[in-house]
């Protein structure tokens, strides 16, 4: 991440966020949406360098040095609420965890078709971020998911979803995930991961 601004996850100290409401941010702080919460930018002008953000009941509090240009905002709101994500969907999800999620999201967006028989964590998928044996009901996702945002996360378990319902990568089985609002936001971000790190391919379903 980059130096300037560096950027800070939720381990900020209360006294430290208080101090930035109260001596030197901005009077009109800036409410936004992400897509599942509010997002609310404070500037200070006692920031030079450092970008943070915590959960506050509902909303997400992004703090950002005053000088920065609504470009850099942006950017880093984003930045933030990705780390923020990731943060919480490692100490959330264990296998059980990712069974009950893959539940939740065939029923949102899948009308509860999709009833895998099992879902956990493997660490033998390296160039795979997913797979599925839909003659088993069985869903694999690659343990270089875990600390990734939860909007990632729900799509390769979306898609995993999707193959058992279509077993290829036709126009029907893009169509089941048309009505998740993330997919074209966490493929740009697993293609990000693959092209600097060179780790796995976009989700595949396996045939076994």
């Amino acid at each position: 991440m980059p130096a300037d601004p560096s950027a800070h996850g939720s381990g900020e100290t209360p006294l430290r966020r208080a101090a930035d409401a109260s001596r030197g941010a901005s009077p009109t702080p800036k409410a936004r949406s992400s897509g599942t919460s509010a997002v609310e930018v404070r500037r200070s002008s006692r920031r030079r360098r450092t970008v943070s953000a915590y959960r506050e009941g509902d909303r997400t509090v992004v703090l950002i040095p005053a000088r920065m240009s609504e470009a850099e905002e942006q950017r880093w709101v984003t930045v933030m609420l990705d780390k923020l994500a990731a943060q919480e969907s490692k100490r959330m999800l264990g296998d059980r965890e990712l069974a009950e999620r893959a539940g939740r999201l065939s029923e949102q967006f899948l009308g509860g078709r999709a009833r895998p028989a099992s879902v956990r964590w493997v660490t033998n998928q390296n160039t795979r971020w997913g797979s599925c044996t839909p003659a088993e009901g069985s869903i694999r996702l690659s343990h270089r998911l875990q600390g990734m945002p939860e909007y990632v996360i729900d799509y390769v378990l979306l898609h995993e979803l999707a193959h058992l319902l279509v077993p290829g990568h036709g126009p029907e089985f893009w169509r089941l995930l048309e009505s998740y609002p993330r997919t074209e936001r966490a493929r740009g971000y697993l293609e990000g991961v693959v092209a600097a790190d060179r780790l796995p391919h976009l989700p595949a379903a396996r045939r076994e």
